[in-house]
This record gives C-alpha cells, structure tokens and sequence, in this order.
C-alpha cells in the first residue's frame, strides 16, 4: 500500500508506517480502516514474524486523532461505538515494535503502548494531552501507562497533560531505549530481525504469556506460562531447534 497507511513486509518484519507527515500523522476514521487492512494481513501471514509500527517524516510518530475530524460524530455515543486504531494494535498477534520517531501524543501515545516494545528518537516528546481539552484517554492510556510507569507517573502525565522528552521516558521505563533519530529505524530493524530469527509460535506464545501476566497473580501466571511453555515444546519448531543444538548449527524455524 502506497497511501495514509503503508505496509511493507520483508525479511519476515512488516513495517506499518502511519503516513500523514502533514499533519503529524494525526488518525482519521479512514486512516483506522487502512489500519484495519494493514493488521489482518499480518495476522494471517506466516511470513510475517515481527511488525513495526512508526510515522512518517521526521517529526511525528502519531499525534493522536485528528481534532477536526471528532466533530464528525453525531453523538458522543456515536464517537464511543467508533473503529479505535489502538484497539487494532493490540489485535496483532505478532510481536509488535514501537519505533516512535518524535510526536507520540494521545492515541499515537496508546497506540506506542499497545506494542510490545518501544524504542524512541532523542527527539521524541510522549504526552497524554487530553486534559487540557477537556475529557482523558480512551484507548487504555491510564491502564497501559500505570502497567509501564507507576501510579505518580501516570497520574503527573495524565493529570498536567504536559509531554515528556525521550530521556524521561527511557528512566521511567516508558520506552526500552533512546537512539538518534537517524538510527531509529535501523535499530528497529535490528531488534525486529532479532526476533523474526526466533521461533515464531514461541514469539507470539510469549506475547500472549506477557499480556495475561499483568492481569493473573503470581501462582496462576506461573501455572499458565507452564502450560504454554508445554504447548510450545510440542511443535516442529521446538524439535528443530533441540536438533539444531545437538547438531550445532543454526535452527530453521517455520512457525510449525
């Protein structure tokens, strides 16, 4: 796709670029419908292992929805029943990289969180800024940064509504790693080739493994990583890879 959503898949990594630079890449309800494409197909492809998601240009990664476009919606009722593109994040079941490239504001900020890993230009600013036009979040934005950041954390974002720079957001724990801005996506690309090499079931098994964990206690986490570790251990993957040790080679995964 060549349009407000590309998607380009190679070596395994599917890059999803928000492609609005213009307007910093803010989310229109057809940008949610291209997003909807976009996902489906790296859902249902097994030569997609790993997915980027980033923005376009040098500016923004996402500045949330499109403040015109809100008024679009009839009703509020009309604006809660909505396509929310943060959901769509979340439905990838492939291990999901958030190469933020400057603005992540609003849902461009739930969105980042919606991916498994976030790594960030040292230009990047994170903010939850719909404090100050009068209502919050609604894309998991409290939920998602108390998870990442602790309860004082969450509360200065979400309560002032005033961004933060990279570096807070690497000490924080918001994003894993801070890079020049010209090295983003070729560290995206690095981490992403990382894991696409990993067995793929195994991969997607861990991402399901990590996000039942924030919401299980200890005992019934443990007991469900066993029985998902026991499921992975049956594949062909996890045969080839035994064999590949005991042969001391490199392993060929299939995702089988």
């Amino acid at each position: 796709m060549t349009s407000l959503v590309n998607l380009h898949i190679q070596n395994h990594v599917a890059w999803i670029e928000l492609n609005r630079p213009e307007k910093l890449n803010a989310m229109t309800p057809e940008m949610a419908e291209l997003l909807v494409q976009a996902v489906q197909t790296c859902n249902q492809s097994d030569d997609v292992r790993t997915v980027i998601l980033t923005g376009a240009g040098p500016k923004s990664f996402c500045a949330g929805s499109d403040i015109v476009e809100l008024d679009s919606y009839a009703t509020p009722w009309d604006f809660r029943n909505r396509r929310d593109y943060c959901d769509l994040i979340r439905a990838l079941k492939k291990p999901a990289i958030a190469a933020i490239n400057g603005y992540a504001f609003g849902g461009g900020l739930e969105m980042a969180l919606a991916c498994d890993i976030r790594i960030a230009s040292d230009n990047a600013k994170l903010g939850s800024p719909e404090i100050k036009l009068g209502w919050i979040g609604g894309g998991g934005m409290t939920a998602q940064l108390l998870h990442s950041i602790g309860a004082s954390n969450a509360a200065l974002m979400v309560m002032t509504g005033d961004p933060i720079s990279a570096q807070q957001a690497l000490s924080w724990g918001l994003v894993s790693e801070v890079v020049a801005s010209d090295a983003l996506r070729e560290r995206a690309a690095a981490i992403a080739g990382a894991i696409a090499a990993r067995a793929p079931i195994a991969a997607e098994t861990a991402k399901v493994n990590l996000r039942a964990a924030l919401s299980m206690p200890m005992e019934q986490a443990t007991a469900y990583e066993r029985d998902l570790q026991t499921i992975c251990f049956a594949t062909a993957d996890a045969m080839e890879g035994r064999r590949a040790f005991q042969e001391k080679r490199s392993p060929t995964f299939r995702r089988r």
